[in-house]
């Protein structure tokens, strides 16, 4: 027979934090901002 544990088994590894949480905050383009961005980028531009 076993003898009793004295402490429960700690956890190896942390749990997994959310990948959202570790993310930087998107920076919103104003309409300028955006129009000057696709003006150098038309690659970008929607298909429409």
């Amino acid at each position: 027979m076993k003898p009793p544990a004295k402490s429960p088994p700690t956890k190896i590894f942390a749990p997994p934090t959310p990948k959202v949480s570790r993310q930087k905050p998107a920076k919103v383009l104003t309409a300028a901002e955006r129009a000057a961005f696709l003006a150098a980028r038309p690659d970008l531009k929607p298909k429409s």
